[in-house]
Order: structure tokens, then sequence, then C-alpha cells
């Protein structure tokens, strides 16, 4: 069955700060079934779910607020706000820099789903590209799981590849009984040489982001893989090489006319 299609409205962020209500118009004229909030502007977290409740839509899930060992209680309350159940985390590249750093970003995991749960809250993680580097072979990643047993993934599918070193099939594949949202995002996989520019000495990873198909991630494969227990499939852009509501709207299309979720139009 078809998963409703949402989209990450952290994507939107610019075109948020003058007119949040616009938006989320717009996202629910272009067909999405749910959203995903990453801050609240001007509305309260009851008027946010209102509005998009009215237009048809579903709050699946929110990034707001992160959650961290200071801020459980709020955490807690705006969640209880939006009716979810789930809150997230997400961390730095330095929480996951060698083995010790790992099993500090650990331990916080653990000591925070374990007040969330006794709250009646699933605790899950969004991922970005360094939790997808390798330590002697093994992915940092899979040893942070290990540690941290409890803790449910929301897998951000583009940055799971560490910029093309790792196919993303695989990886979902490899946390599939862990993943309860997927992130999609579309673009270059691996920068071209030419491309490349270093920074302080350091090689800038930023690479090109695209609307969804017509980039290099394997979707259809992704979609094909997709456990059961996913309740949305999430559309987030950070960036785009074009306007970013034209890549949204295209994104829907590119998902809808695909077969590869579900909209309400």
């Amino acid at each position: 069955m078809l998963k409703p299609l949402s989209v990450q409205l952290y994507s939107l962020r610019e075109e948020a700060k003058e007119d949040f209500v616009g938006v989320i118009k717009r996202v629910a004229e272009m067909g999405y079934m749910g959203v995903e909030p990453a801050g609240f502007f001007d509305l309260s977290p009851i008027e946010f779910k209102k509005i998009v409740e009215d237009l048809g839509m579903k709050v699946y899930s929110a990034h707001s607020p992160w959650a961290r060992p200071n801020c459980l209680d709020e955490a807690m309350e705006q969640a209880k706000m939006l009716d979810l159940k789930t809150i997230v985390c997400g961390y730095g590249p330095d929480d996951f820099l060698d083995m010790d750093a790992i099993k500090r970003t650990a331990e916080t995991t653990n000591k925070m789903e374990e007040v969330l749960s006794k709250n009646g809250f699933t605790l899950f993680q969004h991922n970005h590209s360094f939790e997808f580097a390798r330590i002697d072979g093994k992915l940092k990643y899979e040893t942070y799981l290990e540690l941290a047993p409890n803790v449910k993934v929301q897998m951000d599918c583009f940055w799971s590849t560490n910029f093309g070193a790792e196919d993303a099939v695989e990886m979902l594949k490899k946390f599939s009984d862990r993943t309860i949202f997927l992130h999609i995002k579309d673009g270059l996989l691996k920068q071209k040489k030419q491309e490349q520019k270093m920074k302080d000495g350091i090689l800038d990873r930023k690479i090109e982001l695209r609307a969804l198909g017509t980039g290099e991630l394997d979707i259809k494969g992704l979609i094909d893989v997709m456990p059961e227990q996913i309740e949305t499939v999430i559309v987030e852009l950070d960036y785009c090489n074009i306007d970013m509501f034209k890549a949204i709207e295209i994104s829907y299309k590119y998902m809808i006319e695909n077969g590869l979720a579900a909209g309400n139009k």
C-alpha cells in the first residue's frame, strides 16, 4: 500500500519567514498529505495543527523542538499539542567523531529515551552524512544503534550514502527494523572533481541537491524495500539548484505519477 507523501517544512524555511500560513496553503494545494514542521514561526503548535488539518493534511512528525537533555519537558509538551507520540533527536559531526564520542552520544540518547518512554513517547533519530562514515570498516551508525538499542530511526536516505560512498538501498535494508520515517531528497551523489573546493584546508562537501527524480538517488529502489512500519515518506530539500516551491512541486509530481507515494491529488 502506498504511504502518504509529506514535506519537511524546513525546505521552505526562507519562504515561511515571510508568510508561514501561505506556505502551508501552497503545500496543501500541491497535494501533499502531510507536513513535518521545523519551527512554528508566529504560530503556536496548536494553531499550526489546526491550520494543517483544516487544509486536509496531517502532522505526522515534528522537528520542533529536537530532544536535548535540558529540554525534554518542552519536547513532550509540544508533542502533546501536536498529538504526536514520537520525538526526534539528532547530533553533529563531533558527536560521531570517534568511538569515544559515539559512546558518549549513545549514553545521552539512552538517558533521554528512558525518560521519554516512561512518558509514553518514542524517540527517533534523524541522520546526516557523518553517521555513515566508517571506523575500521564498520559504520559509525551501526555501532551507535547497537549502543542505543531502543531509539528508532528516521532514515535520511540521501545522506545515508555519505556522498556516494554507501548504497542508499542497502543502508535502508540494513536498518529497516528500526526505521519509522523516511526522508527523501535527491541530487548528485558524488561531487565532481572540478566542483570540489578547499575551505580552510578542508574539502567543502556541499553538493548539488535537486528536485526528486532529477538527481541520482535510487528512489524507486528505496520505496521497493521500504519497511511496512513507515508512516509517511517525507520530501526534504536542505537547499536546491532551482526555486524551492518549484522543486517541492516537481518532487510531489514525481512521487505520485510514478506510484511511489499517495497524495491528495
